[in-house]
């Protein structure tokens, strides 16, 4: 089978496992960063979540300066800031100064969800209204890192002509609608939203406008991995990711044991948690590596970005070396 020339990049979502501490989850943030570059994959990007024991991402631009500063080449970068939680003026100083330090290597990826529960978004002294204002915060973030500035007077120190690239984040047709709108490369989060990733991407195709950063429409698409050196591990794996995922999604401002989970996996309820994980390759490498082309072609993305599930800092980073060792991370799924 012909190999699809798809670059592979990696979501890290910081995860914490059961048996592990949050210093742990960091070390192994720069250990797979390394691993990362070192394979050849793209880049990695670090999403803003609050209040979730199990991620520890939720101050993204500083683990990003962590890991930049102990990485050499990889593009590092927000996947994504949620917008509505911050000023503009704030992300653009943060990732000004992120791509001052490390120039070349910075990306800023744009979500619009407050990514957390609505408790969490008031102790985040955040107005209600502010997701309602995304595209015109974009457009002003966007201006803070150009050259002239939105608002008379006012510049973003470090920040202000920069040109830290945007991304759009989605899971609905109000992001593709946007990015295309903007002019922005668009990235899918079908490796937890999966419904409506046909049609967006056709949305953003159809109705994308070159802009000063893109001439021309770009996909990226999440999916999951966990890849293993056996079988029984991986089916292993998957099953402590199902159980993570439930625990997140049902579990906030509740304790649960590990039998409530057992019984919401094997209750109706294990449908909302397996549509989340629709998208992901389970298996050998081999297995994964086949599962990412075959996802490559229906979609036609641009760039995949890969979440490796895998349920220890050790896992995880054997996912990520054993899906390198069956492709080309630097632009072939499959070889």
């Amino acid at each position: 089978m012909a190999s699809s020339p798809t670059p592979l990049s990696i979501l890290d979502l910081a995860a914490v496992g059961r048996e592990e501490t949050v210093a742990e989850s960091f070390a192994g943030s720069v250990e797979l960063a390394r691993v990362a570059e070192r394979c050849g994959y793209r880049r990695i990007w670090y999403a803003e979540h609050h209040n979730i024991s199990s991620i520890a991402s939720s101050a993204t631009a500083v683990l990003i300066a962590h890991v930049a500063a102990r990485t050499e080449t990889i593009r590092l970068g927000a996947g994504g800031v949620m917008l509505p939680n911050h000023s503009p003026l704030v992300i653009a100083e943060q990732f000004g100064t992120l791509e001052t330090l490390h120039p070349g290597r910075i990306d800023l990826g744009l979500g619009r969800a407050p990514g957390t529960d609505q408790r969490t978004w008031m102790a985040l002294r955040r107005d209600p209204a502010a997701s309602e204002r995304f595209p015109q915060d974009v457009i002003e973030l966007q201006k803070f890192l150009g050259d002239e500035s939105p608002l008379p007077g006012i510049k973003a120190i470090p920040g202000q002509g920069t040109h830290v690239p945007l991304y759009i984040l989605g899971s609905s047709l109000f992001g593709a609608e946007l990015a295309a709108e903007l002019g922005l490369p668009y990235a899918f989060a079908s490796h937890f939203a999966p419904r409506f990733l046909h049609e967006a991407i056709t949305v953003y195709r159809e109705q994308f406008k070159p802009s000063a950063q893109q001439a021309e429409p770009y996909v990226i698409a999440g999916v999951g991995v966990i890849a293993a050196e056996t079988e029984e591990s991986a089916a292993a794996q998957h099953e402590a990711a199902r159980r993570i995922r439930a625990r997140a999604l049902f579990g906030r401002g509740r304790k649960l044991s590990d039998e409530d989970i057992t019984a919401l996996l094997e209750s109706p309820q294990a449908a909302a948690v397996d549509e989340m994980l629709a998208y992901t390759a389970v298996g050998l490498a081999d297995e994964a590596a086949a599962y990412l082309q075959k996802f490559a072609a229906e979609t036609e993305a641009d760039e995949l970005i890969t979440v490796h599930y895998s349920d220890s800092v050790p896992n995880r980073l054997r996912s990520v070396e054993l899906l390198a060792g069956a492709t080309d991370p630097a632009g072939s799924v499959g070889r």
